[in-house]
């Protein structure tokens, strides 16, 4: 191991681990709760779009109030909680399936509880590794947790076909939760001093708006989110279709489906392992614009190629261009976000981001199913791809991200 691992500081191992459980159990439900809407509920490109919506809605209803709270509390028990309410949520679906209840009203509120936790928990979890990590490692902490999570996108789809075809659908999310459960345990282990400091302001209103003003005083975070914002609305649109394109447009089966997922553990393993050099030579705010547009490229390529390239290896570039730019995209951009933010404003400033990044995701599924259903089902991943390339062409001539060569530093606040 080398000297400079992160695997030397203490606790990182063991929140490196719990992500890789955490991204396994996520892989599985990725591929396996559209696969149970679209095969055993028959979902239409509508119901898929709005299924990725409510996935998104708590971002836009709780970002900012829950920013607040984490500024006030600890981070590590929140983050733990969050893995034990998604854990509930998964075995809802099979308990559901069972006593023949499943529809997919109850897959709508699972998709809005898994929201709840990607805002609240996920927002938590971006600040417990600040905790561990110095700043001056962001880009190769979020590398090398991305490579967490590219090694369960490797392993997850063959376990997740595997599940599938020897207990169907719904009863692979019992694995889902088990992994979960697993990630929760290590993290109750960690170790974090972690010292809260009352605010001088506890009225929440005053402290929202604190946390607002600092994001709005910041140009840099403003360019970053609207360009990431943007990329957000044509890749939900992408996302929201994508499963039901390959089963009833390409004709794939359940198996091979899962089986094409491990490219895009392929796609963020590169990046993940290339990416720290890749932004240190031309820059964090390049290669996250850089990651936005390599998205496009695997969008554009599906739409335009399907009857020219087998459907298992266009769907797996597909995936592949968007891990890997993908991957790109959110290590630059988390690292530049989070140095450039003071330690009592982070939880408020992380989960503005996400919330304003996450306001055009919505929209963005929902318009993505519409299309599916009213138009051809490729149109959706069509104006996905162009709008990626697009974003980050105008995103290189308009912003200053393309001058942002090395990570900026937090300023005092009072």
């Amino acid at each position: 191991m080398k000297p400079d691992s992160l695997f030397h500081i203490p606790g990182y191992a063991r929140l490196w681990g719990s992500i890789l459980l955490s991204n396994l159990g996520g892989q599985i439900t990725m591929i396996v709760l559209p696969l149970t809407a679209v095969v055993l509920l028959h979902a239409s490109p509508t119901q898929m779009g709005l299924l990725g919506a409510m996935e998104l809605l708590p971002f836009v209803l709780l970002s900012l109030p829950a920013g607040v709270y984490l500024d006030r509390i600890r981070k590590l028990p929140v983050y733990i909680a969050g893995e034990l309410l998604m854990a509930s949520l998964l075995v809802s679906v099979p308990l559901a399936w069972h006593f023949n209840l499943l529809n997919m009203a109850w897959l709508y509120v699972v998709g809005f509880g898994a929201g709840v936790v990607y805002t609240v928990a996920g927002s938590a979890s971006q600040i417990v590794l600040i905790q561990l990590v110095s700043r001056d490692q962001l880009v190769k902490a979020h590398a090398q947790n991305a490579i967490a999570g590219s090694a369960a996108e490797v392993i997850g789809p063959g376990i997740a076909g595997l599940l599938i075809k020897v207990l169907g659908g719904p009863l692979t999310l019992l694995a889902d939760c088990f992994l979960v459960l697993c990630s929760a345990i290590m993290l109750k282990g960690l170790r974090i001093q972690e010292t809260v400091t009352a605010p001088k302001n506890t009225h929440f209103w005053r402290q929202l708006k604190a946390g607002l003003a600092f994001v709005r005083s910041q140009p840099l975070l403003i360019q970053s989110a609207l360009v990431v914002g943007v990329w957000q609305f044509f890749a939900q649109m992408a996302l929201s279709i994508q499963v039901i394109y390959a089963i009833r447009e390409l004709g794939m089966s359940e198996e091979h489906l899962s089986m094409s997922y491990v490219a895009l553990g392929m796609g963020s393993i590169a990046v993940g392992l290339a990416g720290p050099r890749l932004s240190k030579a031309i820059g964090p705010g390049p290669a996250l614009l850089l990651g936005v547009g390599l998205t496009g490229l695997g969008w554009i390529q599906m739409a335009l190629f399907k009857d020219q390239v087998p459907a298992v290896i266009g769907f797996a570039l597909m995936l592949i261009g968007f891990a890997s730019g993908a991957t790109l995209l959110f290590i630059n951009f988390l690292a530049i976000r989070q140095s450039v933010t003071p330690s009592p404003m982070l939880g408020r400033m992380t989960t503005n981001m996400r919330w304003l990044i996450m306001l055009p995701a919505g929209p963005g599924a929902l318009l993505g199913g519409w299309l599916g259903e009213h138009t051809l089902m490729s149109t959706p991943l069509l104006l996905a791809g162009v709008g990626a390339i697009l974003t980050a062409g105008v995103g290189w001539v308009v912003t200053p991200l393309r001058h942002l060569r090395v990570l900026p530093q937090a300023p005092d606040i009072p």
